[in-house]
């Protein structure tokens, strides 16, 4: 006869180890970052406490553990853990999607993007832990406020992936005078390859035939990014590359 797994609740922790208490004596600010993925998992496996199942999420990315890993894991992802099915994954995919979007509250209809950083800032949080590439299309008007965004491809970016056609189509549409194109490298290394650099060249010259300036390539990395284009009216024409930190610039004649 097969044993019923059961499942330990909140309330069978010792009392100094519930989170719940914690956070109602002494606030939320006060708790770990796998305490308070405990409250939202609620409860753990038969051998598994709560919180041993909220250390194990925190380590499921080898490549970057901890909450920020947590940001990149799809739900297929959350459920290679013992005692996290298809309820406790969407909620984590759900409390995940509201701190992208609450990192973006910013960012309103009146925010004008006129450096890269801006560009890098209002995508960082979101593409850079992802386990996948993604390329994305910001439209701006002329004052470089955005107009719409779009996802245009996901997997693998190459040329032969990022159709002009489409984009220049969605950006007529959103009545865009120029174009972003921002993409992430999965291996957190911000390195431009050949085929980013093909599909940059292959994009520009559209735009010139079209009249829809393609202002810039963002490649995020891991905390970092490089700017491919650093076409914006205050820099000039050349590859720039920004950091965090500080600023290197590589104009090329």
């Amino acid at each position: 006869m097969q044993k019923i797994k059961k499942h330990l609740t909140m309330k069978e922790l010792p009392v100094t180890e519930r989170p719940y208490e914690k956070c109602e004596k002494n606030g939320a600010g006060t708790l770990s970052d796998a305490e308070l993925l405990a409250i939202i998992l609620k409860t753990g496996t038969r051998g598994d406490k709560v919180m041993d199942l909220a250390v194990q999420l925190l380590n499921l990315n080898p490549s970057c553990p901890g909450l920020e890993g947590i940001m990149g894991l799809e739900l297929a992802d959350f459920q290679k853990i013992r005692g996290i099915g298809r309820v406790k994954a969407v909620q984590l995919a759900a409390v995940c999607e509201l701190s992208r979007r609450m990192s973006r509250i910013q960012f309103s209809e009146s925010y004008a993007f006129t450096t890269p950083q801006s560009i890098a800032d209002y995508y960082m949080a979101y593409m850079c832990r992802l386990g996948h590439e993604e390329v994305h299309v910001m439209m701006l008007d002329t004052k470089q406020h955005m107009i719409s965004e779009c996802l245009l491809t996901k997997g693998t970016v190459n040329a032969s992936l990022i159709a002009p056609r489409e984009i220049f189509i969605k950006a007529l549409k959103a009545g865009a005078v120029s174009i972003v194109l921002v993409h992430n490298h999965p291996s957190g290394d911000d390195t431009p390859s050949r085929e980013d650099l093909a599909a940059t060249e292959k994009v520009r010259s559209a735009g010139e035939l079209i009249g829809i300036r393609l202002i810039d390539h963002i490649i995020i990395g891991s905390g970092h990014f490089t700017s491919l284009c650093g076409s914006w009216n205050h820099l000039g024409k050349g590859k720039h590359h920004w950091r965090e930190e500080n600023t290197v610039s590589t104009l090329e004649q």
